[in-house]
């Protein structure tokens, strides 16, 4: 074994020759179960450390390998989805014009269709109803029945006691052991969802074909639920995708289960997929999210102005929170008209009104002759730009005809800005928690590993079903959300730093080689 440590001597003076060119320090190296370090440990228990050779020393050796390869790996799986599947779809006016999923929670596991929404925290679903929306008269949309939840009746859960952490309003309680509540309020008027939290498990299926797991989340057990809650949006349930480390994203990755990100892919079809860990493509775009009042509370980043075909409007910057909770696009009233009216001027179509039509600038067009659309860009910090793909809302006629089309965006009185759905269509999205950036690349949303080019202008869609127009008082405000989730309290990572150059990192890649090599010979030769 002298000749190995002897070669291993001289591969480390190598490398060391060849990454080197100035002056170098040296710090003599003490193994931390070495006798050295056993009369140095503070503290008198030098005495626990495991005696050099002894089986207990390789015991200890390899659990903190293993301990550290957990540590730098991080995550079990490369991503997870929902075990009912990772498909996300839309069933038009029925159900708010939001995107769903099944999900399966509770043992005996129990179905719910929850609706996609990063713009909040909590996983909810309707349970022990004292006022809840109606699960029945949906059975021509879906191919099941609607669940309801009820925490006595799963063998895995137990809720979660007003002294945990994760509890926000634990200060209100009376006990600290008595079942934490939540309440949660919208924007929109009278939109809300109250109950208690219970911790159960959810259901999962791993991305890369290595089975399925079981994964501890925080559910909000709805009790009752008011405003658009009732009306058809969300009737079973949403699942919150936001920073909070009440979150789904955020028990995944705590758990050390995937990484901490997720991405969310919508098709024109209605249809799309979405994915827990999902870090993306190396070749995808990105720019990073930006904290409101110095917090990063909200997937929100900075656009710097808004582009209509080639000409691009000045001191139209704001800051636009990416929300899959909202199924159209909202800007402040003075970018939206200057918006609107640079539309209006280079689309070559006429003017036309859709009865019950919530969108102002709408117009004729037919299967036979679809007008060319101006392109709509969102031009971001970094120089970076994000072009609408389908930046228009097509109007069927009663027999499933093409009739006309919309520009899909709408005013809002608040200064932040909504990109919701309807502008994340033909992108795969991907929301990185751990570096705080939104990612986004061209998809047809076939899965994972597709990231194949979609058209860049809405094509003819002959053969779409009717689908009507959303009403005014299904969409008349944007779907937000007037109370704070955790903070997350993450700062943005640095990416200023130097990149290592070509040759250093030949060097460093050679004499890894070399030392893979050279551990080897000792493994074998051992």
């Amino acid at each position: 074994m002298a000749y190995l440590a002897l070669l291993t001597s001289v591969l480390m003076l190598i490398c060391l020759a060849l990454s080197s060119e100035s002056v170098t320090l040296s710090l003599k190296l003490v193994h931390r179960f070495s006798d050295e370090a056993r009369v140095a440990t503070p503290g008198g228990v030098g005495w626990r450390l495991p005696s050099v050779g002894s089986m207990e020393y390789y015991r200890t050796l390899l659990r903190s390998d293993l301990h550290r390869q957990k540590r730098r790996l991080g995550t079990r799986y490369q991503a997870l989805y929902p075990d009912e599947g990772s498909e996300a779809f839309s069933l038009g006016n029925d159900f708010g014009w939001l995107h769903y999923t099944w999900i399966d929670i509770g043992t005996p596991n129990v179905s719910f269709l929850v609706a996609l929404d990063s713009g909040s925290d909590l996983l909810w679903v309707p349970c022990d109803c004292i006022q809840c929306a109606p699960l029945s008269g949906y059975h021509s949309s879906l191919d099941k029945d609607l669940g309801m939840y009820n925490p006595a009746e799963s063998s895995t859960s137990r809720h979660l006691p007003c002294s945990d952490e994760l509890c926000q309003l634990g200060p209100s309680c009376k006990a600290d052991k008595q079942p934490c509540p939540y309440n949660i309020s919208y924007y929109t008027e009278n939109t809300y969802s109250s109950g208690l939290l219970v911790e159960d498990k959810m259901y999962l299926a791993s991305g890369d074909g290595h089975g399925s797991t079981q994964a501890s989340v925080i559910i909000g057990c709805g009790r009752r639920q008011g405003g658009g809650y009732l009306d058809g949006i969300a009737p079973d349930g949403l699942l919150g995708l936001g920073l909070g480390d009440i979150s789904v994203p955020s028990s995944l990755s705590r758990a050390g289960l995937v990484k901490n990100s997720f991405s969310i892919c919508f098709k024109q079809d209605n249809s799309g997929h979405i994915y827990f860990g999902d870090e993306g493509v190396s070749l995808q775009k990105s720019t990073p999210f930006v904290p409101l009042d110095g917090k990063y509370l909200y997937y929100v980043i900075e656009v710097d102005r808004f582009c209509v075909g080639h000409k691009c409007l000045e001191q139209s910057g704001l800051q636009a929170l990416f929300d899959t909770g909202s199924s159209f696009t909202f800007v402040p009233q003075d970018i939206y008209k200057r918006v609107s009216l640079e539309f209006d001027k280079q689309v070559n179509a006429s003017r036309a009104d859709f009865d019950g039509s919530p969108f102002e600038y709408c117009y004729k067009s037919s299967p036979v002759a679809v007008p060319e659309i101006p392109n709509l860009t969102l031009m971001l910090t970094v120089n970076k730009s994000f072009l609408v793909i389908d930046p228009i809302f097509n109007a069927y006629g009663e027999q499933g005809q093409l009739a006309g089309f919309c520009l899909a965006l709408q005013p809002t009185t608040d200064t932040l800005a909504t990109i919701g759905q309807n502008f994340m269509t033909g992108y795969h999205i991907v929301f990185d928690r751990d570096n705080l950036k939104l990612g986004w690349s061209h998809s047809d949303c076939g899965g994972l590993e597709n990231s194949t080019k979609v058209p860049l202008t809405p094509g003819k869609q002959p053969n779409r079903p009717e689908n009507p127009l959303p009403t005014n008082e299904q969409h008349s405000s944007p779907d937000g959300h007037a109370v704070s989730p955790a903070e997350a309290g993450r700062a943005p990572t640095d990416h200023n730093s130097s990149a290592v150059s070509s040759k250093e990192a030949f060097v460093q890649q050679l004499c890894l080689l070399l030392l893979l090599m050279t551990q080897f010979t000792v493994f074998s030769v051992g």
